[in-house]
């Protein structure tokens, strides 16, 4: 929390509080409920992309899909390291016996097609949006500005690269075949210890682990259909598109905000490159030096960009909280234990 503070502070620093508490009374909150359902129907898509993903592995329901995914992304909001990306196939395995590591491989590629998303979404806004480098918004150690945008996004860049590569290396048999023999070929390189320490290592550490490959492969099944490839592209694209004109539909009661919907999409980008840098869990203070920042652009006033930001970054998240934990309550999960009961059902 004092984090979090500090990280507000920078950014409110340059707007009274007064202006911007007057500010916030100009909103037309009709705007911003119409804003929070769009926002969530977005979760709705992404839950038809994750059973869709899944369904390669397992069959799963509607509510089987969508409950850990909004308690994965809501302990993504309120606790740091994205922990909510394992609370999910943590509660995949302990409510439906799906294995662990292949609950983790269909977030891998959820997660796969988001930075494929926004790869093509950065080059758009990089190409199309003039963005001043003399611009230069200080946080904390960071200088948000054109050439932070550009390092975030080349890095954005090669890891998609990496991880495609690294899925096609373990989707196909003969590659993975290799892999499988290297990793149980590990208690050879200690040669100067005991048959016992290579015996136990082997059962350890390299059979469950060629094991845990097998399980993840499994949740990568879809790669290999083009056609599943793309359905996964469309639900994509929809899910990014209804982000955007949640803030384009928000932007529309905010006063001194008048942007295009191109324009929305853009600010939204540019937010979601900035908050990829370390920070505060529920990204706070950043998000809102990234809007400001983005909204500069295209001439929007620090008042109007902070009222907007702040405003939208509540929206954005508060329901995913409350969504959250309603889905924890209704399928009886103790959200805090995922992770020891995971450790425990591997030990076991």
């Amino acid at each position: 929390m004092l984090l979090s503070t500090a990280a507000l502070y920078l950014s409110f620093r340059k707007v009274p509080f007064t202006d911007l508490a007057t500010y916030l009374t100009t909103i037309n909150y009709f705007w911003i409920l119409l804003a929070v359902f769009i926002a969530l129907m977005s979760f709705v898509i992404r839950t038809l992309r994750w059973r869709f993903i899944l369904g390669t592995a397992h069959t799963v329901s509607f509510w089987q899909a969508f409950h850990p995914l909004m308690i994965g992304f809501m302990l993504n909001c309120i606790l740091p390291c994205r922990i909510g990306e394992l609370a999910r196939p943590a509660i995949l395995q302990r409510k439906d016996n799906i294995p662990f590591s292949t609950g983790l491989a269909t977030v891998a590629a959820e997660r796969l097609f988001d930075i494929i998303l926004l790869i093509m979404l950065s080059i758009a806004v990089f190409t199309f949006v003039h963005i001043d480098p003399a611009l230069d918004i200080s946080f904390g150690k960071y200088h948000l500005n054109r050439e932070t945008l550009l390092t975030i996004g080349t890095g954005l860049f090669k890891l998609g690269a990496a991880l495609i590569a690294g899925v096609i290396i373990i989707s196909f048999p003969v590659s993975r075949r290799v892999v499988k023999r290297l990793i149980m070929a590990l208690p050879a390189m200690f040669f100067f210890a005991g048959s016992d320490f290579k015996n136990r290592m082997q059962k350890g550490i390299c059979t469950p682990l060629t094991g845990f490959l097998e399980n993840f492969v499994s949740g990568f099944a879809l790669i290999k259909n083009p056609k599943k490839v793309g359905i996964c592209i469309v639900l994509s694209t929809i899910i990014w598109s209804l982000a955007a004109l949640s803030y384009y539909v928000m932007a529309l009661g905010c006063p001194g905000v008048q942007l295009s919907y191109f324009e929305i999409t853009a600010v939204m980008i540019i937010i979601c490159l900035f908050i990829a840098l370390p920070s505060v869990p529920g990204y706070w203070g950043l998000w809102e030096a990234g809007g400001i920042f983005a909204l500069s652009l295209f001439g929007i006033p620090a008042k109007e960009g902070l009222g907007f930001t702040l405003t939208n970054h509540v929206i954005q998240i508060v329901p995913v909280i409350i969504a959250g934990l309603v889905s924890a309550m209704i399928m009886g999960v103790n959200v805090w234990q995922i992770s020891s009961y995971n450790e425990y059902e591997k030990h076991k």
